[in-house]
């Protein structure tokens, strides 16, 4: 019961960050609107990230993956990759290909509330699920321009499957110092991630689909980032067979829902 009722906490913060995400267009576009200063000030903060991440990855080791993205570009966020077969992404990937349960989507929750400074926001140690089930551990910091907006986060995600397979090698002294096969995933584009997450979320179809089954739908859509990219209401409703404005409402309704839990 502990484990269930930590999870659903995981999922409601997941939530938050996702409602915070979804009115907040500013994240979807791109970066003509700001001024030569904050472009310039931008610029510098990503090669020095680089640079950064190219150096821990070199001494991390295989297991550990390391992401730099780009918040103004979510169909292709990622700049900077170290060791991407951990999750199976590169350069280009969208920031929906990423781990489930990801709380560094709170993080930049919190960096959108606060504008008054423009420290660092971190999120570390925390569990997450690879795209094929394997168990990680994950660390997010989101970078602030002068201004307080969110603009790039660094991400590890550590790959702890191989912990499990070395206690079952140990024993009979089999395959150590061996290096793992290097995983070959074909990369999905945001296309093809938001029709598996809809897909997901209502694997009948809509046509016997309630209310109540609509809003769990939702909900889940909701839970996977569906709606941190443009055109994810508006694929969500065609799934759904209801209007835009419905998911607005029905969104609001999870709020509303979650709010009242949270006050019990």
């Amino acid at each position: 019961m502990a484990l269930v009722n930590v999870r659903l906490n995981i999922q409601r913060r997941v939530d938050i960050f996702a409602r915070f995400f979804f009115r907040e267009t500013a994240m979807n576009s791109p970066d003509s609107h700001l001024s030569p200063e904050s472009a310039a000030e931008r610029h510098l903060v990503f090669k020095v990230l680089h640079s950064t991440l190219n150096m821990l990855g070199s001494v991390v080791g295989r297991h550990t993956e390391i992401v730099l993205h780009d918040l103004s570009r979510p169909e292709s966020s990622i700049v900077a990759i170290a060791n991407g077969h951990v999750t199976g992404r590169r350069v280009g990937s969208p920031v929906l290909a990423g781990p489930r349960e990801d709380l560094g989507f709170i993080a930049v929750r919190r960096a959108m509330e606060d504008r008054s400074g423009s420290e660092p926001v971190l999120v570390e140690n925390y569990p997450t699920t690879a795209p094929d089930g394997r168990p990680l551990r994950s660390s997010t910091v989101v970078y602030r321009d002068s201004s307080g907006q969110p603009f790039a986060t660094l991400c590890t995600n550590a790959d702890l499957s191989g912990i499990a397979a070395a206690h079952a090698c140990l024993g009979e002294l089999l395959g150590l110092g061996a290096a793992p096969e290097p995983r070959h995933d074909e990369p999905q584009d945001m296309e093809q991630l938001m029709a598996q997450i809809i897909q997901q979320a209502c694997p009948g179809g809509r046509a016997l689909m309630k209310k109540i089954q609509k809003l769990e739908a939702v909900r889940q859509m909701q839970d996977r980032g569906l709606f941190i990219v443009k055109g994810g209401i508006e694929k969500a409703a065609a799934a759904l067979g209801v209007t835009r404005y419905t998911i607005y409402n029905y969104l609001e309704q999870i709020r509303a829902t979650d709010h009242a839990s949270q006050q019990e």
